[in-house]
């Protein structure tokens, strides 16, 4: 018999136990605080081998992890969240354990909140602290020196010279986005990097674009250096008991930050102004609205309907119904998503009514019912 996921401490102050990561139990509740006491006997090994690293003088091997293979409704989710999942693959830990920041998504009026894993989460769980990176003289002298820590730079850069997008952005337009490079050869122009779904390399032209040697940025002698941090495993990662109960109550913090009001209702009450701005203005403007609205939601709530089984196959008792409603919003998400591609290319004004039943509905399904096992 599968355990609860949590106690909730009402009153004064009791002593209950919380799981440390040697398994001892030890801690005291405050009033109101939701405290897990689940010790899970048998948490599920993993079921994919880590990433080999890179050496001193190569890039890694690397093979994307199973978040990013299989069966998906949305193959890619943002820059920054599959970055992150590669990354902390790379490190040989398990992304999945991170994901219940998501139940936090909310409408944000114009755009669903581009969802990121909170650094602090990061830190708990895995033991990998982030820094932002002073670049003082050169980003490519500063990624050498972090590299050669076995530290990994996360750069803002120009998609133009990443050749891992040749079927978007790579020699054709000039995107921002993030990498993770945890390898550098100056003398022969290489980088090893992080991107999007999986780890990638470049070298020669693009080498020399990306670090802004290229001649025509002589002339341009005041261009702002990007936003970089950096990325280091500054104690051990949480493994097996220890990093589910941490999991579980990080998803208990973030559950009593969750939207006040159904996010769906709130985009649902917006479409109707929003729909219009659509028709008017065409193909070249739904194609940032849907990245912003529809792939941040349907994916956000992938990752989540992902987690809570990650979450049940660590002995954590969560009914099946809720992680099948986290991913019918995936699902209706991609159907509006075609809808209104339809619907632009007709000049028809769908306001796409059933697909915002299904949509509000499933997110009452996912997040009451969740919101109510610990809260």
């Amino acid at each position: 018999m599968t355990p609860p996921l949590t106690t909730v401490w009402n009153g004064e102050a009791q002593s209950a136990p919380t799981a440390e990561p040697d398994g001892a139990a030890t801690g005291t509740a405050v009033s109101g605080a939701v405290i897990p006491l689940v010790m899970p006997s048998a948490p599920q090994a993993p079921t994919q081998a880590p990433t080999q690293a890179r050496t001193q003088n190569q890039p890694r091997q690397h093979a994307s992890h199973a978040l990013h293979q299989g069966d998906r409704v949305w193959q890619e989710t943002n820059c920054y969240v599959d970055l992150w999942i590669e990354l902390l693959h790379g490190f040989g830990l398990d992304p999945r354990a991170a994901f219940g920041f998501t139940v936090t998504q909310d409408f944000e009026g114009d755009q669903f909140t581009f969802f990121k894993f909170p650094l602090e989460d990061l830190d708990r769980l895995y033991g990998t602290q982030v820094q932002e990176l002073a670049i003082y003289d050169s980003l490519e002298d500063r990624v050498l020196a972090q590299t050669q820590r076995g530290h990994t730079v996360l750069a803002e850069v120009d998609g133009y010279y990443l050749p891992n997008t040749r079927a978007t952005s790579y020699r054709r337009e000039h995107p921002k986005t993030t990498i993770g490079i945890d390898f550098i050869d100056p003398a022969a122009r290489r980088l090893g990097y992080f991107h999007n779904t999986g780890y990638h390399r470049l070298d020669g032209e693009d080498y020399d674009g990306l670090f802004r040697k290229l001649p025509q940025f002589a002339h341009q002698p005041d261009l702002l250096f990007p936003y970089v941090e950096f990325a280091k495993q500054a104690r051990p990662a949480l493994e097996g008991t220890a990093l589910a109960d941490a999991s579980a109550e990080l998803l208990c913090a973030h559950l009593a930050r969750r939207p006040l009001r159904n996010p769906l209702t709130q985009w649902r009450a917006a479409f109707p102004e929003h729909l219009d701005r659509l028709l008017a203005r065409g193909e070249a403007y739904f194609h940032p609205y849907s990245f912003n609205l529809m792939r941040q939601l349907g994916a956000n709530f992938e990752f989540l309907s992902k987690y809570l089984l990650w979450l049940n196959a660590q002995g954590f008792d969560i009914p099946a119904a809720i992680p099948v409603a986290a991913q019918t919003i995936a699902s209706e998400a991609m159907v509006m998503q075609f809808r209104l591609v339809r619907a632009i290319a007709r000049g028809r004004h769908d306001r796409c009514d059933d697909c915002f039943d299904v949509l509000e509905a499933a997110y009452d399904d996912t997040i009451t019912p969740l919101a109510a096992l610990v809260l």
